[in-house]
C-alpha cells in the first residue's frame, strides 16, 4: 500500500502531467447529469453499461464541477475512487497469493509499481473498477467462496463486459470442485446480479441501453489494435493504402481491408478464448491452473481484439503477476515491456500515431502488440514436464 501511494503520487508530477488525454470530462458530464436528477440512458446517452454508473455518480453528487482541472472537484474525487479500487485489487491479489502458497512480495510490488510504466492513463479511466471486481472474484474463487466469486463477476461484467471472459472458467472450476448443482446455482447468481443491474434501465429506456451495447459491439478497427498495427506495417513497407477515421470515441482505420481485418480479429479472439476455456475445463481444477487460465483469457481478449485502448492494459496488472514459477516471471517481464512501450506514444505522441501514422511510432506499436501476443502464448503454452533420467541397473 505504501508503494502504491508513492506510485499514485508520482503520477501527478513531472512528465506524467504533460499532454494528458483525459476521459474524466466525459465522466464528469455523466455525473453532473445524474446529480441533477436525470435518468441515464433515458434522459442522456452514454456508452458504458450500468455497472459503471456508481463511478460517475458518486463524484458527480459529491463535488459537481465543470472543466478538466477543478480542484477540489470531480477529477480529484474520481481519482480517489480509482486509488481505492487499485488498493482493493492489491488486497485481492494478496489473498490469491496466500492460497497459492508461493512468492507474495514480488508480485505485489510489481503490481504496485506497474502504473508508473503505463503512465497517467490509469488516473483518468475507470478501468480499475472492473479490474478490482475481477481480482476480487478470482480471490473468492480460489478461496472456495464460489457464489461470491460469481456475483463479483456479474458486477464486473455489468461494469465493462470484459470480466465475462472469466465466467466459463469460474463455472468449470466450481463444477469440478463442488459439483454440477453448485456450479449452476453460482451461474444463476451471476445472471441474477447482471439482471438486477441492467433491468431497471432496460425498463426505463430499452433503446438507450441497447444503444450503449451496440456502440461497443459495432466499433471499427481501432488504430492501436494488432490488426491495425499489421496494416500500418504493410503501409510503411509496401505502400498499402490506409485511411483513418474518428468515431466511437477513438481513432480507427476505415475501408474494406480494415473492416475485413476487424472481422478476422474478432473471430481469432473468439477461437482463442474458446480454446482456453475448453482446455481449462479438461484439465486439473487447481487454483494455480485457474489463475493461469484467467490471465490467459484476459490477455487473449486484449491482444486479439479489434479494439485495444491503452487502458485495457490496466486489466492485466492484477492478474498476470499472480502466475507462478518461471512462466510467471516471463509473463511479468513481457507485460512490463508492453506497458513501457505503450507509454512511448500515449499520451505524449498519440495523435502523431493515430492521425499521421508516423513510421517510428507505428513500429513501436507493432512491437507492443506482438509482445502482448507473446504474453498470451506464454500463458497458454503447456507446462514443461521434466522427465526423470532413466538409470539402468545391473541384474
Amino acid at each position: 500500500m505504501a508503494l502504491f501511494v508513492g506510485t499514485w503520487t508520482l503520477l501527478h508530477h513531472g512528465f506524467y502531467r504533460h499532454r494528458q488525454i483525459l476521459d474524466t470530462p466525459v465522466y464528469q458530464r455523466y455525473g453532473n447529469e445524474i446529480a441533477h436528477g436525470k435518468v441515464p440512458y433515458r434522459d442522456f446517452a452514454l456508452e458504458y453499461p450500468p455497472g459503471a454508473l456508481p463511478i460517475f455518480a458518486f463524484p458527480g453528487v459529491a463535488q459537481p464541477g465543470q472543466g478538466q482541472n477543478v480542484k477540489p472537484g470531480f477529477r480529484r474525487t474520481f481519482e480517489t475512487l480509482m486509488w481505492i479500487c487499485g488498493a482493493a485489487a492489491l488486497c485481492a491479489m494478496a489473498l490469491v497469493l496466500r492460497e497459492l502458497r508461493g512468492a507474495v512480495w514480488t508480485p505485489l510490488v510489481f503490481a504496485a509499481l506497474a502504473p508508473l510504466a503505463l503512465g497517467s492513463v490509469i488516473l483518468s479511466r475507470f478501468d480499475l473498477w472492473p479490474a478490482a471486481l475481477a481480482a476480487g472474484a478470482t480471490a473468492a474463487l480460489v478461496g472456495g467462496r464460489f457464489r461470491i466469486g460469481h456475483a463479483l463477476l456479474g458486477v464486473g461484467a455489468a461494469a465493462k463486459f470484459y470480466p465475462a471472459v472469466l465466467l466459463p472458467l469460474a463455472f468449470a472450476y466450481t463444477w469440478k470442485r463442488r459439483g454440477r448443482r453448485e456450479a449452476f446455482v453460482a451461474l444463476g447468481l451471476t445472471a441474477a446480479v447482471v439482471a438486477a443491474i441492467f433491468l431497471p434501465f432496460v425498463i426505463l429506456a430499452p433503446g438507450g441501453v441497447w444503444h450503449s451495447v451496440s456502440v461497443q459491439l459495432g466499433r471499427p478497427l481501432q488504430v492501436e489494435s494488432l490488426g491495425a498495427s499489421l496494416l500500418l506495417a504493410a503501409h510503411h513497407l509496401f505502400g498499402l493504402g490506409v485511411t483513418g477515421e474518428t468515431s466511437h470515441g477513438s481513432q480507427n482505420l476505415a475501408g474494406t481491408t480494415a473492416d475485413v481485418v476487424g472481422v478476422v480479429s474478432t473471430v481469432v479472439q473468439a477461437c482463442v478464448l474458446l480454446w482456453i476455456w475448453i482446455r481449462f475445463a479438461r484439465g486439473p481444477a487447481t487454483a494455480a491452473a485457474l489463475v493461469r487460465a484467467s490471465a490467459a483469457a484476459v490477455c487473449a481478449f486484449v491482444a486479439f481484439g479489434k479494439v485495444l485502448s491503452p487502458q485495457f492494459l490496466i486489466w492485466l496488472i492484477p492478474v498476470v503477476p499472480l502466475v507462478r514459477g518461471r512462466r510467471g516471471l516471463s509473463a511479468s517481464v513481457l507485460l512490463l515491456a508492453a506497458l513501457v512501450l505503450t507509454q512511448v506514444w500515449f499520451p505524449f505522441r498519440y495523435f502523431r500515431l493515430a492521425l499521421h501514422f508516423e513510421a517510428g511510432l507505428s513500429w513501436v506499436l507493432l512491437a507492443r502488440d506482438l509482445l502482448l501476443v507473446a504474453l498470451a502464448l506464454v500463458l497458454v503454452s503447456p507446462p514443461h514436464i521434466r522427465r526423470r533420467p532413466h538409470v539402468e541397473t545391473s541384474a
